[in-house]
């Protein structure tokens, strides 16, 4: 019987493509990530980003329910973790940087995640954590029925407080690598919202992801 991975990321519907590498890059560069340091992606998926981290020069692991599907980073070491549970295979301390993308909104307790990986964080180490902003996606959130809680900028932002990250920033996020390059270009994006609907899905990148739009928070332990 096909997973959740086979279905939702079908190489068919969600080819690989350039954008995890560039992502990597850009997180790499804006948080100043030294080369060499020690990187865990939970819920990497098929490992399209423990890919694009490696290339940045750091050294990445990855920890997914299922660490077989990591298909795309046969080279990377990916552990078996129970996200839900919130039980990271790792010791006290061990990474200078934790990222998940698109895992959070998955789980029925927010708490036990983020309390894991901070965990798992070395002191002054970074939590980079990004998820589907609620206010701009609610008309299709839940056209994934793993999705369990929502979440927006000010949610993120008190769960990394509360949980003790120190320096919380919490920001809208496009995934759009011309608007990183040239944030003026987030003008054009904020028109769209206004004209095309989010399920709309256009196929044109620049349209669909200047209204489907993330929530990016990070902080330091």
């Amino acid at each position: 019987m096909p997973g959740y991975l086979d279905i939702v990321y079908d190489e068919k519907l969600r080819p690989l493509t350039a954008y995890p590498r560039e992502l990597c890059s850009y997180l790499v560069s804006r948080f100043k990530i030294t080369q060499g340091a020690k990187l865990l992606d939970v819920g990497c998926g098929r490992g399209d980003f423990l890919n694009g981290f490696k290339s940045c020069g750091l050294e990445a692991f990855g920890a997914d329910h299922d660490p077989s599907g990591a298909k795309v980073a046969p080279d990377v070491v990916v552990k078996h973790a129970d996200l839900e549970k919130g039980e990271f295979p790792f010791a006290d301390n061990t990474f200078d940087v934790v990222f998940s993308k698109s895992v959070i909104e998955h789980l029925t307790d927010p708490v036990k995640f983020i309390s894991e990986t901070r965990r798992v964080l070395k002191p002054g180490g970074r939590i980079i954590v990004m998820t589907p902003d609620w206010i701009t996606q609610m008309k299709i959130y839940y056209d994934d029925y793993t999705h369990r809680q929502p979440y927006t900028v000010k949610s993120i932002k008190y769960l990394l407080e509360i949980l003790g990250f120190q320096d919380v920033q919490t920001e809208i996020f496009y995934q759009l690598p011309v608007v990183w390059r040239y944030p003026w270009v987030k003008i054009i994006s904020k028109c769209l919202q206004f004209v095309v609907p989010v399920t709309l899905k256009s196929k044109i990148k620049f349209i669909r992801w200047s209204v489907e739009l993330m929530v990016l928070g990070t902080g330091v332990k």
